[in-house]
């Protein structure tokens, strides 16, 4: 110690320490890369386990430090000035570590369960429902770590833990208007829960909300990003889902059954139509062959309505599918029955020309001749029918 003589007394009271201190760094770095190592070997034909280790490294990597040096802590004596200090800051990055590295495992393990069960898949229905039960529980219990986190680092200190009991003590009127502000915070989070058990949506589903058509895209912990048609974004509040009505056309299956409605004359043959709704449909890589049909759903005053019922595989299918059924048709009937075309009919009828009075006593006056010698014949009333 006559070595460092030259130093400060505080600084000296360090040395001792210091040197254990890294000393037991070099260990904790050591222990740490061979398990790294050996975890990672250990967890190759385990993908969600390996997908958690990877996410967990750097969390775990300070926490065997601040393990490590816990212990250095106790052995120093009591009466050196910085040691409450230290012991105080180790106690809150030892619990920061650790909840920092639940909320990592926690993703991790909801990574890897996604990577496990991809939306590539032509019948994606039961990826679709583990995504969306892992995103959404993922997340709660994530917030539920942080939460709890924060809260026991702060009942270290004394002075925040009394005013806690205080506020506590003194609920009343601040306790109720501190549940009014938190109601929609905790509103979402028991809508997330149900969203995650129950499933009303998942990832990837066709939803028709709030009058517009799109994909359920993400869903955070308090809200849903839905992409519209168009690649709009609409974001609706996790509540909403669970107290307001919605369309889901893919809950329990993706299939749906397409409309086309068509308006033709009354002249127009059903059977010649029929036959170019299936062939419509055989041409199209869309169609999934279980239904093909054609009805007059309606016969009014002037027209007569044909709905073509045609099934496919998913809503973008279906979409493609009746778009091209829809062209098919109006050119088949414009190709072989331009006639049978929606016609509006009138009758025209023509008036014989009002002829002048003449007056009392005159004569009338003399036909004029026509060529070829024959007299012009008048016909007093003619009606024809155009159409």
């Amino acid at each position: 110690m006559e070595f460092f003589s030259w130093l400060p007394p505080s600084l000296i009271e360090w040395l001792p320490t210091l040197g254990v201190a890294l000393l037991v760094a070099l260990i904790a770095e050591t222990v740490y890369q061979a398990g790294k190592r050996i975890f990672l070997r250990a967890t190759r034909a385990a993908p969600v386990t390996a997908s958690m280790g990877r996410a967990v490294q750097a969390p775990a990597h300070v926490l065997l430090y601040l393990l490590a040096l816990n212990p250095v802590w106790q052995r120093v004596p009591a009466g050196v000035a910085w040691l409450p200090g230290a012991e105080r800051w180790t106690a809150l990055l030892l619990i920061g570590a650790v909840t920092w590295l639940l909320a990592r495992a926690v993703h991790g393990v909801a990574r890897g369960v996604i990577e496990a069960n991809p939306l590539a898949g032509a019948d994606n229905l039961a990826a679709r429902r583990i995504q969306t039960q892992t995103l959404v529980l993922s997340r709660v219990s994530q917030g539920l770590v942080v939460l709890i986190g924060v809260s026991l680092m702060l009942m270290t200190f004394p002075a925040v833990r009394q005013v806690g009991t205080s506020l506590l003590a003194s609920a009343g009127v601040v306790g109720i208007i501190a549940g009014f502000a938190a109601r929609p915070v905790l509103g979402n989070l028991i809508a997330g829960l149900q969203i995650g058990l129950s499933q009303p949506i998942r990832i990837d589903d066709v939803v028709i909300v709030e009058n517009e058509w799109g994909v359920i895209e993400e869903i955070t912990g308090t809200y849903v990003v839905v992409r519209i048609w168009d690649q709009r974004r609409l974001i609706v509040p996790l509540q909403h889902w669970i107290e307001k009505p919605f369309q889901n056309w893919t809950r329990s299956t993706s299939e749906l059954i397409g409309t086309v409605f068509l308006w033709v004359d009354y002249r127009m043959p059903l059977e010649p139509l029929r036959e170019a709704l299936q062939q419509a449909c055989e041409s199209s890589p869309h169609w999934d062959r279980r239904l093909a049909l054609l009805q007059v759903t309606e016969a009014g005053e002037r027209a007569m309505q044909l709905r073509c019922l045609v099934t496919a595989a998913s809503a973008p299918a279906a979409w493609d599918l009746r778009c091209h059924v829809r062209e098919q048709l109006i050119h088949f009937i414009q190709r072989e029955y331009p006639q049978c075309l929606p016609r509006q009919r009138s009758d025209v009828v023509l008036e014989e020309p009002r002829v002048a009075p003449r007056p009392v006593g005159e004569a009338p006056a003399p036909a004029e001749p026509v060529e070829g010698g024959a007299e012009q014949m008048e016909t007093p009333r003619s009606r024809s029918s155009h159409t």
